[in-house]
């Protein structure tokens, strides 16, 4: 039975991995600082349609989780850097063959439930 219990704590603390990494603003944020260091206006630059609350919040989960650090500076106006730590840096590869599996089945999967579709109507 202690195999069981260890079994579904495992699975419980990888599906708070995945909520947090399969997260669609945690993907386009790590992709946005996988170049190097940016400031915030930047990474909203350039993920667009993301709000500055939902950035806000998806840097801070990054930070406590320890995939990105944010270095504030003490200038005026103030400026914040954020960047990927060697944590965040090694989730880069996975991403991006997690991707590269996406777009090559995307067809695949869209065909799946169109059939699925109309095999329900």
């Amino acid at each position: 039975m202690a195999g069981a219990r260890d079994e579904h704590a495992n699975c419980k603390a990888f599906a708070q991995v995945l909520d947090r990494v399969g997260d669609k603003w945690t993907v386009m944020a790590v992709g946005a600082l996988s170049d190097g260091p940016m400031r915030f206006n930047a990474i909203l630059r350039l993920i667009g349609g993301v709000s500055h609350r939902m950035l806000t919040l998806t840097l801070r989960g990054l930070e406590r989780d320890g995939l990105v650090t944010r270095t504030a500076y003490p200038t005026i106006p103030p400026r914040v850097d954020y960047e990927l730590t060697a944590l965040g840096q090694s989730l880069i590869e996975p991403l991006k063959i997690l991707g590269t599996w996406g777009l090559n089945n995307q067809k695949a999967m869209e065909a799946a439930r169109a059939r699925y579709d109309a095999a329900q109507q």
